[in-house]
């Protein structure tokens, strides 16, 4: 049965972030997830993820200026300096709670930036994270987004990415599936899961194309829920979509793999 954690970062928003930690663990959650909890004091925070009860299941690295557009460095020809800032801030917030997976944005590279170049500035950034990371038992994690919700975002196939995580080599790197982005770009993600599944360390979710609650939309989760359970993958399963009307009015779908029962 797929173990669901809530994505913090999208659900619960009506409440500050620390509070969702609980909200989510009274829901029935048994992890979370978030974007960027670096504007959270540390002890603040642990002392959340401690009393709610959770795993901490996921972070990303730093994205850069956000409201200037960025959303990460890690493919950017000349930003290495700033990668390695975010990884090292990363590192301190996954260390100090328990988390042991980092998603490292690949960013928006200049329009007339080399592609190549990029893809080989992204792969030994991802070589550096994951061999500090190793140590630590930290995972970092690659994710193709759509051109849509993020334009001009250099990570958007499954295929690249495992290309990618090829030519990093590391043991403790994996692709993060998110169904609703290889939905929206491939149109075919149980085949992308299947094809892919030795390089997936964690799978998001969402309805699509409006990326609400899962039971909407053109996509049934149903069946790609029975096939995580027939590869037999153990990961988390996070949901990571924008509630229609709240997020525990919407849980509904959960029901039946133990969340949002009350």
């Amino acid at each position: 049965m797929p173990r669901l954690a809530a994505n913090l970062s999208f659900l619960f928003t009506e409440l500050p972030l620390l509070e969702r930690i609980g909200a989510a663990a009274a829901a029935g959650f048994k992890g979370a997830e978030m974007l960027f909890p670096y504007e959270c004091d540390l002890i603040d925070f642990r002392a959340a993820w401690l009393e709610a009860g959770i795993e901490p299941v996921l972070f990303n690295t730093p994205p850069g200026d956000w409201d200037a557009g960025e959303r990460g460095v890690a493919a950017l020809p000349g930003r290495e300096p700033l990668f390695n800032a975010h990884l090292a801030e990363a590192m301190t917030y996954a260390l100090f709670v328990g988390c042991k997976r980092l998603h490292v944005m690949a960013g928006i590279p200049p329009e007339d930036a080399d592609p190549a170049e990029c893809e080989a500035v992204f792969v030994e950034n991802l070589r550096m994270a994951a061999e500090g990371a190793a140590p630590c038992g930290i995972t970092i994690t690659i994710e193709p987004i759509n051109a849509i919700d993020i334009p001009g975002y250099f990570l958007t196939r499954q295929d690249q990415a495992v290309r990618i995580l090829t030519a990093v080599g590391m043991e403790n790197t994996a692709l993060q599936m998110d169904f609703y982005h290889c939905a929206r770009v491939e149109g075919d993600p149980a085949g992308c899961f299947a094809r892919n599944f030795p390089r997936i360390g964690h799978i998001q979710i969402a309805g699509v194309p409006e990326r609400n609650e899962p039971d909407t939309g053109e996509l049934d989760y149903r069946p790609l829920f029975a096939l995580i359970d027939e590869m037999g993958y153990e990961g988390w399963v996070a949901c990571e979509y924008h509630p229609r009307a709240g997020t525990q009015a919407g849980l509904g779908w959960a029901r039946d793999w133990g969340v949002g029962a009350d």
